[in-house]
C-alpha cells in the first residue's frame, strides 16, 4: 500500500507540473536590461547604454527606442505612475529621469550626487505612490525617495525610525523586484551580510519595521534578489548566491502573515539562484514563476516545490501579462513565454 501511494504521489506531482511553455522573441539587441514595464499593449524597458524603449505584444515589428542620455547610463529600475515612466542610473552621480508615456519626451528630475549612491528599484502603484531605494552610505544611513503623486518634490528626509543597515547588508539591482506593494504596504528586501525585509505602510509612510529571515546570508553576494506578494498577507522572497547559482539551499521562502515572519521553501530540491519572481494572477497564490540566469522555474503549490520548465540561460526579469503569458529580459533580448 505504501508503495502504491507513492506512485499516486509522484505520478500526481508529474501531472502537476506537466506546463508546456511556447516561446516567442520580441526583442532583440545588444543590451542588458534588468527592469520592465507593460502598458498600452507594450513591454517597456530600459537598460544599458541609456536605451529606454519598447516593442508591442501585438506585432513586434512596432518597436521603439531612444538613448535618455550622450551617457554610457546603465539603468537597472523602470516605474510608472499614470503619465510618466521614471528610470535611475546605477552609479553615482544618479539621475532620476521622467518620460511622458504619451510624447517620449523626457527630462531629468533630480541628480543624487552621493558617492554611494546606486539604485536597486523603483516603482509606483496604483494610486501614483512610488518608491525608490538605493544601497546604503558609509554610516549604514539610506535615503529612500518616497513620491506622492508630485515626483518633483520627492519626500527624501532621512528619518530616525528608517532601518539602520548592518554593515554588508544592501540591496541587489538584479530586477527591480527587491520592492513590493500590495494594500498599501510596502515591503523592501535586503541582502549581503544580512537578509531583511524592511516593511511601512503608506497610512504612515515614516514608521518603518525590520524583520529577519531565514534566508541564506553572510556575504556580500547572497540574501534576498526578488520578492512579491499576492496579498497583504502571502509573499515569496527568492534568491541565492549569484557567485554559486547551482547551489539551492535557504534560497526561497514564504510568509503568511505580511512579512513577519518567513519559512524556508525547498531547499535543496529548486534550481538555483533566482533574480525575479511573480505570483500568476488569478491564482490565488498558488502558481508562481521564477527565473535566474540559469533556467525558469515554476510552482503550482504556494512555493512549496518547484520544477524547471525551461533551461533558458540569460534572463533576469520577468512579468505576467496574463495569466497564461509571461515576458521575460536580460542579455540582448526580450522574449514571451505562452503557457500551454
Amino acid at each position: 500500500m505504501k508503495k502504491y501511494l507513492a506512485l499516486v504521489l509522484v505520478l500526481f506531482l508529474k501531472v502537476a507540473f506537466a506546463q508546456k511553455v511556447e516561446f516567442q522573441t520580441l526583442l532583440q539587441d545588444k543590451i542588458s536590461i534588468r527592469a520592465l514595464q507593460v502598458w498600452d499593449n507594450k513591454v517597456w524597458y530600459s537598460g544599458t547604454d541609456s536605451k529606454f524603449g519598447y516593442v508591442s505584444l501585438k506585432d513586434p515589428a512596432d518597436k521603439k527606442q531612444i538613448k535618455l542620455s550622450e551617457e554610457k547610463f546603465e539603468f537597472r529600475t523602470l516605474a510608472q505612475d499614470s503619465k510618466y515612466f521614471y528610470t535611475i542610473n546605477i552609479l553615482s552621480p544618479a539621475f532620476l529621469f521622467k518620460i511622458n508615456k504619451k510624447t517620449l519626451n523626457h527630462s531629468v528630475q533630480k541628480i543624487d550626487t552621493a558617492k554611494t549612491a546606486f539604485y536597486d528599484a523603483f516603482i509606483f502603484d496604483k494610486f501614483d505612490r512610488g518608491i525608490a531605494v538605493s544601497d546604503p552610505n558609509k554610516s549604514g544611513s539610506a535615503n529612500p525617495l518616497i513620491f506622492f503623486k508630485n515626483i518633483a518634490n520627492p519626500h527624501e528626509i532621512v528619518r530616525p525610525d528608517f532601518p539602520k543597515y548592518s554593515p554588508g547588508e544592501a540591496h541587489f539591482a538584479a530586477s527591480n523586484t527587491n520592492i513590493a506593494m500590495k494594500s498599501g504596504k510596502v515591503w523592501i528586501a535586503t541582502g549581503g551580510m544580512r537578509a531583511r525585509i524592511f516593511k511601512f505602510s503608506w497610512s504612515d509612510p515614516f514608521t518603518w519595521e525590520a524583520f529577519e529571515t531565514p534566508f541564506i546570508q553572510g556575504t556580500s553576494s547572497t540574501g534576498i534578489y526578488s520578492l512579491d506578494f499576492y496579498d497583504k498577507n502571502f509573499g515569496i522572497a527568492v534568491g541565492g548566491d549569484y557567485t554559486k547559482q547551482a547551489e539551492n539551499i535557504n534560497n526561497i521562502a514564504t510568509t503568511n502573515d505580511g512579512g513577519k515572519t518567513w519559512q524556508i521553501q525547498a531547499s535543496g530540491t529548486n534550481g538555483g539562484y533566482k533574480t525575479c519572481v511573480k505570483f500568476r494572477p488569478k491564482s490565488k497564490g498558488k502558481d508562481i514563476i521564477a527565473v535566474g540566469d540559469q533556467n525558469i522555474e515554476f510552482s503550482s503549490d504556494y512555493g512549496k516545490t518547484w520544477k524547471i520548465i525551461s533551461e533558458e540561460k540569460g534572463l533576469y526579469v520577468c512579468e505576467w501579462i496574463d495569466s497564461n503569458t509571461v515576458v521575460f529580459a536580460g542579455k540582448n533580448r526580450i522574449i514571451k513565454m505562452t503557457l500551454k
